[in-house]
């Protein structure tokens, strides 16, 4: 029920106005001087003030100052008399919501409050939604322990205050849009728009246009002018994912911008300057398509300020056990079962050790997604898991030459399956290294010095299984 402060320093006035009010199905609250106002402020949740301009000790405007201190989106609603017209006119241009003048009709009075009411709903939703996504998109919820990502949260908090562009590299899947996002809502551009293109999700006339706006009548169906996402990021973030898609031509203009901080609509000869944050991402390795000639290397420089590399779920196995609990916590809401999901049997968590993970981060969210609609009970067996997921970890675990490159040396090849072979024995004993080494045939110091030569991440918290 939303509640509103009468302050008046009339004896009866507030109580004739809180019986129409509270009619009208208003809480209300009553206070007889400004300072008394201020007082239950600070005690009390209120959604609108309805106070009278002329007070003793406080008067109207004063009190719309002090409140306007302390909540600056709390509308504030003034009564006054014929002769005090010029003083409302003041409040109005402090921050008031309206005035009304006495005596008033009370049916006017309500549709006045009804719409500051309807007003400050919308103000308090984008409050609440703007802390949600901050929330979701702080340190926090990127999700990980081991050192890569203690490494990736860092920066993150170093380049977040700053303005640098940043190069956001990693396979698909791995989160490049979610630490764009985490850069974003950590900036001073937090509460700017944050806008994302998919450069590979356009053809090239297309994305130029979606980037830069065009013109009425630019081309066939420009019936009217159009803003591009350079434009309406202004003051905030510019996220350009699987930028390596970018064409020639389309290079060249992104490097201009870059330059000279302008660019055209197409269609149009005006130059538009824009104030905004670029945050470029790929799944390819620039450096490379440089190489093969199909990326600009001036415009890579530009892109590479700050160069942040996502690693690959298979190389962090570390923090598959905080992601999975993370996204159990997540799904648990769409669960039609009055049963609480607490944990992972060991046998789907051997399983996801197992696994190589070629979806990452985005796969393991999608296996659990659908085991959490699947699951009986309070934990997640094989039977919640998709049939053509188990089938995958099947064929993952038998190792494949004709996965490795064929100038690989033989030096390499054996280096590459002695890494394997390691692997799958930790994951099988749920990385306990003395039972690994022993299904290995080796010593468990040998062993030891076999995962730090091959830089094999062992997670902090074992099982005891065996």
């Amino acid at each position: 029920m939303d509640t509103i402060l009468i302050v008046d320093d009339e004896k009866n006035y507030p109580l004739i106005l809180s019986a129409v009010l509270q009619e009208e199905g208003y809480e209300t609250l009553t206070a007889h001087s400004g300072i008394q106002a201020l007082d239950i402020l600070e005690h009390s949740d209120v959604d609108l003030v309805l106070t009278d301009m002329k007070m003793a000790e406080m008067d109207g405007i004063e009190l719309l100052e002090r409140v306007k201190e302390q909540n600056t989106e709390l509308p504030v609603m003034m009564m006054t008399a014929h002769g005090t017209v010029e003083k409302a006119v003041e409040a109005m241009q402090k921050g008031a919501y309206n005035y009304i003048l006495k005596p008033f009709d009370n049916e006017q009075l309500i549709i006045y409050i009804n719409k500051a009411m309807a007003m400050y709903r919308v103000v308090k939703e984008n409050m609440a939604l703007r802390s949600v996504v901050e929330s979701k998109y702080s340190f926090g919820n990127l999700i990980g322990k081991s050192k890569v990502m203690r490494d990736i949260y860092e920066t993150i908090r170093k380049v977040a205050p700053a303005t640098a562009t940043v190069l956001i590299e990693g396979a698909s899947g791995t989160g490049k849009e979610l630490v764009a996002k985490s850069i974003h809502f950590n900036s001073q551009r937090r509460n700017k728009p944050f806008v994302a293109v998919n450069c590979s999700a356009l053809a090239e006339s297309l994305l130029e246009s979606e980037l830069f706006g065009h013109e009425k009548g630019a081309f066939t169906g420009a019936v009217a002018m159009k803003k591009g996402r350079f434009e309406i990021a202004d003051g905030g973030t510019l996220f350009l994912d699987e930028i390596g898609e970018l064409s020639a031509s389309l290079q060249v203009k992104l490097l201009r911008v870059l330059q000279e901080k302008v660019f055209e609509r197409v269609g149009g000869v005006r130059p538009i300057s824009v104030n905004i944050r670029l945050i470029a991402a790929t799944n390819k390795s620039l450096k490379q398509e440089i190489h093969e000639g199909r990326f600009r290397e001036d415009l890579f420089y530009r892109l590479n300020v700050v160069h942040i590399v996502l690693p690959p779920l298979k190389s962090r196995l570390e923090d598959i056990r905080p992601l999975v609990a993370h996204f159990i916590q997540k799904y648990t809401d769409q669960r039609h079962s009055q049963v609480a999901v607490t944990h992972v049997d060991q046998q789907v968590e051997r399983l996801f050790y197992e696994y190589s993970w070629p979806g990452n981060v985005r796969e393991l969210e999608n296996v659990i997604e659908r085991a959490m609609v699947m699951c009986a009970g309070n934990g997640i067996e094989l039977t919640d898991l998709p049939k053509d997921f188990r089938q995958n970890v099947s064929k993952d675990n038998s190792f494949q030459l004709e996965g490795l490159p064929a100038q690989t040396t033989l030096y390499k090849a054996l280096a590459h399956v002695e890494k394997e072979m390691i692997l799958r024995a930790l994951r099988k004993t749920n990385f306990v290294q003395s039972h690994a080494a022993n299904l290995l045939g080796i010593g468990k110091s040998g062993l030891n010095q076999k995962i730090k030569k091959h830089g094999i991440q062992i997670p902090s918290t074992p099982s005891s299984e065996h």
